[in-house]
């Protein structure tokens, strides 16, 4: 009887295995589980089960780790289990039970839940896709590497000396930008232009006597002072005639000099050319001959009363700048000339066009030279102003190859790029003295002795708050004069 019932509970699993398509428990898990103390489950849910599972699939999987008296006694139950015969299982049990039969139930709705929505599927072409690919050790074979696309190498078009290639469309929008000579600067039309000044009413006329409107102060234009504009760029050079004081000529970086002649009311077109000026000087007494430098190394030799805007002659001193030229006071045929990074002394009788060579010359500048000139009544010095924070003297008495140094004076000469260098400049009414701005706090214009003692500071606290990069002596006055870089003057005097 008892055989007959295990048979037909056989008999009955084996047909639900096989309606759900399932593994069957063994009758050992079945005894396992049916002794364990398991809570009864719900329905089953869909979206429960499907958390359920997915929960699982990010689990870790951990080791179970028991004592050796546990895992004992369990493999003790399990043999006797095997060991038991039918009869015992279904007489405790009664063959499955209701819980198992719905447990198996619950499974196969879950496993058909998923394989309706592809969830192994999906799952094994996850795990396909992170599982690591083994690395590649050791060298790879020529015959698996991948060919790679050899580009042709970068030529520089410069190193070729050949012109870059511009595409059409900026050669019709270079073609309808003026040329490279207006784009630079626009001149001033040639010829003389009409001294108008431009911060006054159209149609007023000047003062009868525009030298004694700058010695008094006056109501035309701002506070006494009219603006002119003969030149298209800035203004790096001026100085009145010793020979005729209504002229006052002016040298702009826009490559023209002109003279404002103040009795005729116009700027005359002296010289026009085409290299950046810098700097100028009057070569003779009467102030009619010129020599004028260039940021290019260039001088040229200009006389006034040649009719046009054209050099006597143009010769290349050094090939990256001239900064400052200065005339000998007594012999006029001799000029200094601020080079790169050092002073040269030319004769003008004997200059070329090219590879000059000259007369003397004063080393021992470690940087670029800001000025260079003679002294005002012998010429028997010059006074540098260098970037490596040095004023230097140098004994001009006898022109020889190397002129000696006579004094050196540390002085900060560093102003930064938005400000004009500092210049050192003589006293025209003595020979062993001269004036230079100054970096220090109070700001302060210093006049030192030939000798390098500081001699006396110019200051006002309450109105000289910037740095004075230019100063000049008034001629027979002792009158100092100062100006910023934004165009402000100060005048000291007894």
């Amino acid at each position: 009887m008892s055989t007959t019932r295990t048979k037909n509970t056989r008999e009955e699993a084996e047909k639900v295995r096989l309606a759900t398509d399932v593994t069957p428990l063994t009758l050992k898990e079945a005894v396992r589980r049916s002794e364990r103390p398991t809570r009864k489950r719900l329905i089953f849910s869909p979206e429960e089960n499907l958390v359920k599972t997915s929960k699982k699939s990010r689990r870790t999987k951990t080791v179970h780790t028991n004592t050796l008296k546990k895992s004992k006694v369990e493999k003790q139950e399990d043999s006797d289990i095997e060991n038991s015969d039918v009869e015992c299982a279904s007489d405790v049990n009664g063959g499955l039970s209701a819980y198992e039969l719905e447990r198996l139930e619950n499974i196969r709705q879950n496993q058909a839940f998923l394989s309706a929505i592809n969830l192994y599927q999906a799952t094994e072409t996850l795990r396909e896709s992170t599982r690591p690919k083994p690395s590649q050790r050791g060298l790879m074979s020529r015959s698996k590497a991948a060919p790679k696309d050899v580009l042709p190498s970068r030529k520089s078009l410069r190193l070729q000396n050949k012109e870059a290639e511009i595409p059409p469309s900026l050669q019709d929008l270079r073609a309808s930008l003026p040329d490279e000579e207006t784009l630079r600067f626009s001149k001033k039309p040639p010829g003389p232009l009409p001294v108008v000044p431009l911060n006054v009413e159209e149609g007023s006329r000047l003062p009868s006597e525009l030298i004694e409107l700058c010695a008094q102060g006056s109501d035309w234009g701002d506070d006494g002072v009219l603006l002119f504009e003969p030149h298209s760029r800035a203004v790096g050079c001026m100085a009145f005639s010793n020979a005729n004081p209504v002229h006052l000529l002016s040298l702009s970086y826009d490559g023209s000099v002109r003279c404002m002649d103040v009795e005729k009311a116009v700027f005359e077109d002296v010289y026009d050319m085409n290299d950046d000026a810098k700097t100028f000087d009057f070569m003779t007494h009467d102030c009619m001959t010129l020599v004028v430098g260039s940021w290019s190394g260039l001088v040229a030799i200009v006389d006034r009363r040649t009719p046009g805007n054209s050099q006597e002659s143009l010769h290349i001193l050094d090939p990256k700048c001239v900064r400052c030229v200065s005339v000998h006071p007594v012999q006029k045929h001799y000029f200094a000339a601020a080079e790169n990074r050092v002073v040269s002394i030319y004769d003008s009788r004997c200059l070329k066009k090219t590879q000059n060579k000259a007369v003397s010359q004063l080393h021992g500048h470690s940087l670029s030279i800001s000025s260079a000139y003679f002294s005002p009544w012998t010429g028997n010095s010059v006074l540098t102003s260098c970037m490596d924070d040095k004023i230097r003297l140098y004994d001009t008495s006898v022109m020889t190859a190397d002129t000696p140094l006579l004094t050196s004076i540390s002085h900060n000469m560093h102003t930064g790029r938005w400000l004009s260098k500092l210049s050192a400049v003589w006293d025209p009414k003595q020979e062993d003295s001269f004036v230079v701005g100054s970096m220090a706090r109070p700001r302060t214009v210093q006049v030192f002795h030939e000798s390098g003692k500081l001699q006396h500071s110019f200051r006002d606290n309450k109105h000289l708050t910037t740095v004075l990069s230019i100063t000049a002596f008034h001629p027979t006055r002792n009158a100092l004069l100062g100006g910023n870089a934004s165009g402000r003057l100060h005048v000291f005097s007894d």
